[in-house]
């Protein structure tokens, strides 16, 4: 069953999430169902927030990219088809220092709406998956730019918090109309 996305002006996306301490089946039954939706939306990752909880809960699955990346989980290389869709839980990233990159980035809350960011391009997450069990992921690429997406959505924080003035001036008007259409939603909701 896939579940509503909650669009950029949404309150709940400005809330940082709450940490997670259960790991039973309703929670991974709301990650299975996470997954589904990120995969309807065609998306590379889905936050909790985006779904209305704000819960230290993402998912991940970059098995159908182009792109270059290299990951070593739990110090070791499965291939990706091992363990994605990747339940990430409570993450802590910690970012490599080295190489910043900038990438055009969209996001499921902000439909249509890309812009250039700029991240590190490498880091380690400390997390834990759907039954609790604690993970370390390294790892660069696209795939670290995910992570910290996700990441900062668990943070309240936004992508477009981490573009710069003249990416934001690019996308004002889109940003502008996705906020009216937010807040028309949520009047016809009431």
């Amino acid at each position: 069953m896939t579940l509503p996305i909650v669009h950029f002006n949404s309150p709940v996306l400005r809330k940082k999430g709450a940490k997670i301490t259960t790991f039973d089946a309703p929670l991974r039954r709301l990650a299975a169902q996470m997954i589904e939706t990120m995969h309807a939306a065609a998306g590379i990752g889905l936050a909790a927030h985006q779904i209305g909880q704000p819960i230290q809960l993402c998912v991940v699955d970059l098995r159908e990219t182009q792109s270059e990346f290299d990951w070593e989980l739990d110090g070791a290389k499965p291939p990706l088809e091992i363990f994605m869709p990747l339940t990430v839980i409570n993450p802590e990233v910690t970012v490599v220092p080295g190489e910043e990159t900038v990438y055009e980035e969209g996001c499921l809350s902000f439909p249509g709406i890309n812009g250039d960011v700029k991240r590190p391009d490498e880091i380690t997450v400390k997390f834990q998956d759907g039954h609790g069990t604690p993970h370390t992921l390294h790892c660069n690429g696209l795939f670290a730019r995910c992570i910290q997406h996700e990441a900062d959505h668990l943070n309240g924080i936004l992508f477009i918090d981490r573009m710069d003035k003249a990416t934001l001036t690019e996308i004002n008007d889109e940003l502008k109309a996705l906020k009216k259409r937010t807040r028309e939603a949520a009047k016809t909701e009431s």
